[in-house]
């Protein structure tokens, strides 16, 4: 058990991502970079999805969530991160820090359970297509997006409220860029032992449940695809779940890397990079994937771009011909 000092510190100080000065300015461009295209993208399908009619269907009224989800989930860490790169004070107060981890934390679970809800999407699609619409109609898809929210914020708020029973009286260095659960647990200095079986025990329930009606759905999938006489009919089902289980794999991938993991070394630069793929990353594969794979994505957006040239055409016209003398 650490031992309890009566001080307690007020703030954490990031170390970031280098600590070589020469590397900042590139870094910097990088991560930009990253974080305005992955904004970009994420809303440039929620807007495709928005405007064009043809894409008012179950798959990609969730697929919009997914991006919506995205956008907040980058925007929690990447705007700090970015300012810390030329920041001489890399400080954070105690209460900011696990206020910011409530809001990282809930995405992450939120974007579990959507993740399962598009699983079961994609089974009733291929399983069930007669019942599809009937089933999956706007009510039901907003009760099952809402869902998602409200048990991954409150178990998020689980974790939080185990995080705030710790005492932190040093040291206060965060050897990361944002503050995150394992780098909290080593700056406590009170037994965090009943605090990681709370955790670990609403993680694995939360977490198992999530991953289950994730997986369930796409043995169900297989079974079906797999009885489909045709090689092009057995294509054409499979390539409507690769985007998505990309995305799955990817996401679970780095998130099992992080928190299913021995204890991180307080000096590790590896926890850093696990780090930067799940939090800069991840948000950044949606839309690519999605962009690159999907056809009707890809069609509303030349459609769009070619509504808004002829929009801009008609305007130059109306005002050459209202100039014209």
């Amino acid at each position: 058990m650490k031992s309890i000092n009566q001080t307690k510190v007020s703030e954490f100080v990031f170390v970031g991502l280098l600590d070589w000065p020469g590397a900042q300015l590139p870094l910097f461009l990088i991560f930009l970079f990253i974080y305005l295209t992955s904004l970009a993208g994420n809303l440039l399908i929620v807007i495709l999805i928005f405007i064009d009619h043809g894409l008012h269907t179950p798959m990609y009224f969730f697929l919009s969530n997914l991006a919506g989800l995205d956008v907040f989930y980058s925007s929690v860490t990447s705007p700090r991160m970015l300012s810390d790169f030329f920041s001489t004070s890399k400080t954070i107060a105690v209460s900011s820090c696990i206020t910011q981890f409530l809001f990282f934390f809930s995405f992450i679970c939120i974007k579990l359970y959507l993740l399962a809800v598009m699983s079961y999407d994609r089974y009733m699609a291929i399983c069930h297509p007669l019942h599809y619409i009937q089933i999956m109609h706007p009510k039901v898809r907003a009760q099952m997006v809402s869902a998602a929210w409200i048990i991954g914020f409150l178990t998020s708020l689980i974790h939080t409220l185990c995080i705030k029973m710790l005492n932190f009286c040093g040291p206060n260095v965060i050897n990361s860029f944002f503050c995150d659960l394992p780098q909290l647990f080593l700056l406590s200095c009170t037994d965090t032992f009943i605090n990681v079986l709370v955790m670990f025990l609403v993680g694995i329930i939360m977490g198992s449940g999530a991953f289950s009606m994730t997986l369930v759905p796409y043995v169900q999938i297989f079974r079906t695809v797999m009885g489909i006489q045709s090689r092009n009919g057995k294509l054409k089902a499979f390539s409507t779940c690769t985007s998505h289980l990309t995305v799955v794999f990817i996401f679970y991938g780095t998130l099992i890397s992080t928190y299913l993991r021995p204890s991180p070394n307080s000096n590790s630069s590896e926890d850093r990079l696990v780090s930067v793929i799940y939090t800069v990353v991840t948000p950044l594969i949606n839309p690519l994937i999605h962009s690159l794979r999907n056809k009707d994505l890809k069609d509303a957006f030349w459609k769009s771009l070619h509504s808004v040239a002829l929009f801009s055409g008609s305007l130059k016209y109306k005002s050459y011909a209202e100039n014209k003398p």
